[in-house]
């Protein structure tokens, strides 16, 4: 091994979940420093990352990355997966960026805790090897858990690592990860399941119609996807309709007050509406209409549902609209 190995220094990307975890310890156990990124953005999230960093100790810095991912996103060089996920070039560009970090960190390379094999899509040896290509990081991503079934790389060629030390562990199997925990001590950690919303085929639905209908997007307009039902008029303005309390909460949280409108039923329990910004007059007395059809209030009597926007708040008397007549402009 190199004489300096106390100064080898990696920087490996955490999604938090137990394969992230093993692969730094297994860094760890042979001296090398190692220190963790998260990039995150309205459709994965970073919490995992952190209870992973709380447990093991290791340092870890989240950044977000939404612009970029956007771009990305829309046209993403080898498309989509089921839904639209675009697992190898989000894979591809996570590596990119982290590279970027690790040089000016002084880090000698990049490591994940990717299983050959364990995902059919984004870990085939195919898929690895692309988004080393494309990442611009060849040969300076090492992979813990299967190292010994992949290439050698860089970090390995110039001893910076023990390739002896390292494990060979292919397939969907979870055996070998959950004895390496014990090994480790590591009796907390979540279960191995997807937490982006990239998969998801409702949010997929709302964000390709976010997408078609708007080129800048805002990360609060991509969180308000998970949020409520979504209505699109016939020119392209967004309705949303709050349908719990916590709904209700997060369209008043991440709303823009700037620009969109915000509507409740005056004096009687109702879902907070979001109307998006352009409405005209009718739009907005529709979107009254909708709010009160979902309040429950009589459909043959008047309705006063107050409207709040940049310019002030009013009142708009409107019939409510049931929610099967609007049924067809449910996205």
């Amino acid at each position: 091994m190199n004489a300096n190995q106390d100064k080898i220094k990696a920087l490996g990307l955490c999604s938090g979940g137990l394969d992230s975890i093993l692969a730094a310890l297994v860094l760890q156990k042979q001296g090398i420093h190692v220190e963790w990124i998260c990039f995150e953005t309205p459709f994965f999230f970073s919490d995992k990352a952190k209870k992973a960093a709380q447990i093991t100790g290791i340092s870890l810095t989240v950044k977000d990355i939404t612009e970029t991912y956007l771009e990305m996103l829309r046209d993403p060089n080898c498309g989509y997966g089921k839904n639209m996920n675009p697992c190898m070039d989000c894979h591809a560009l996570m590596f990119k960026m982290a590279g970027e970090i690790m040089f000016k960190r002084g880090c000698h390379f990049l490591f994940s805790g990717e299983v050959l094999g364990q995902r059919p899509m984004s870990q085939t040896r195919n898929a690895l090897k692309y988004v080393e290509k494309h990442s611009g990081m060849k040969g300076y991503i090492l992979r813990p858990l299967s190292a010994q079934k992949l290439d050698e790389t860089i970090p390995e060629q110039k001893g910076w690592v023990d390739r002896q030390k390292l494990m060979d562990i292919a397939g969907r199997g979870r055996k070998r990860q959950i004895g390496l925990a014990a090994e480790f001590g590591i009796t907390q950690y979540p279960a191995p399941a997807g937490g982006c919303l990239l998969t998801d085929k409702d949010y997929c639905r709302r964000l390709k119609d976010l997408l078609d209908h708007k080129k800048n997007v805002s990360a609060n307009e991509l969180t308000l996807l998970r949020y409520g039902r979504h209505f699109r008029t016939l020119s392209r303005v967004k309705i949303i309709v709050g349908r719990t309390q916590q709904d209700n909460k997060n369209i008043y949280k991440y709303h823009d007050p700037e620009s969109e409108t915000i509507m409740t039923v005056a004096n009687h329990p109702s879902p907070a509406v979001l109307v998006s910004g352009g409405a005209n007059p009718g739009e907005l007395y529709l979107a009254a209409a909708i709010c009160a059809g979902y309040s429950k209030m009589p459909d043959k009597l008047t309705v006063e549902v107050r409207a709040t926007s940049k310019k002030g708040s009013d009142i708009l008397r409107v019939l409510p609209v049931k929610p099967s007549e609007v049924k067809h402009l449910l996205v």
